[in-house]
């Protein structure tokens, strides 16, 4: 990270109006969460899934719900707990404090599951999770629109094996097996209501901004959902961006800047000079 870089982001954030915060799955690196880059990187974290050869991409699909649900509970089971025992890192608060300085706030973009925005005492109001979140069910055919917290339900995990070891959550109404409201790979029954209403009040504040910049964390071209969105705000809203990415962190205007860096480490440096 060179220091005139620091230094225009650090101007970007004193000119604008609005933060938006767009982050994808390196934003959670700094935290201890597992970057499923390849599926070297998945099997690492789930030997089990590694010794059988089965990609991310086929773990996480409503397929494996339907035909072998004590191995899918048992991925996402384990990933609820790792979720909600990790501490999200304090990049976030800094991002909230930034934010909150700003005429109009902030506003949260994120592809990741792991409700750790909302963990990090961000506004659940102001956060839209374009695929869902983890904290939240629905039913597997699914028999409604129906969205509900998985607060209650507690999985026991066996690690080794990647299997679910108590009974599976429930849909209330029907009964049939319950799976995360998280848009997974080859899902045409997600309910995306929740996401579609988070999405709605996020674009009641973009109106709003003059002056809105998207700090991007993490968020690679492989899926690029959380790219899209910062390439939007710059287009249709006169965004600026700041794009910090420790592989791919170029970015297209000499208006923006990018930093080759992990997320808190970056946040910090910017923090360093404002």
């Amino acid at each position: 990270m060179h220091n005139s870089d620091l230094e225009h982001a650090a101007a970007l954030l004193q000119q604008a109006d609005l933060l938006l915060i767009a982050a994808g799955a390196g934003m959670g690196v700094d935290s201890g969460l597992p970057d499923f880059r390849g599926n070297d990187g998945f099997w690492k974290a789930y030997p089990a899934l590694g010794r059988a050869r089965m990609e991310f991409t086929s773990v996480a699909s409503p397929a494996t719900f339907h035909e072998d649900p004590a191995l899918a509970w048992g991925f996402y089971g384990h990933r609820l707990n790792l979720y909600r025992d990790t501490v999200p890192h304090a990049g976030f608060g800094l991002l909230k404090q930034w934010g909150e300085r700003m005429a109009h706030g902030y506003g949260v973009f994120t592809s990741n599951v792991d409700g750790h925005f909302q963990k990090a005492g961000f506004d659940p109001q102001r956060i839209l999770e374009c695929h869902g979140s983890i904290h939240h069910l629905q039913c597997l055919q699914p028999c409604g629109d129906d969205v509900w917290s998985a607060a209650g339900y507690t999985p026991q995990v066996d690690t080794v094996h990647c299997q679910l070891l108590n009974a599976a959550p429930a849909c209330p109404h029907c009964g049939a097996l319950a799976r995360p409201n998280i848009l997974m790979f080859g899902d045409s029954g997600w309910n995306e209501g929740r996401a579609e209403r988070q999405e709605e009040a996020l674009h009641q504040l973009l109106r709003k901004a003059r002056k809105p910049l998207v700090v991007e964390l993490g968020a690679g071209v492989a899926i690029p959902s959380v790219r899209h969105f910062g390439q939007a705000v710059i287009r249709d809203h006169n965004g600026r961006m700041i794009r910090i990415n420790p592989r791919e962190p170029q970015v297209a205007s000499q208006a923006d800047v990018g930093l080759a860096s992990g997320a808190l480490a970056a946040l910090a440096a910017i923090d360093a000079l404002l």
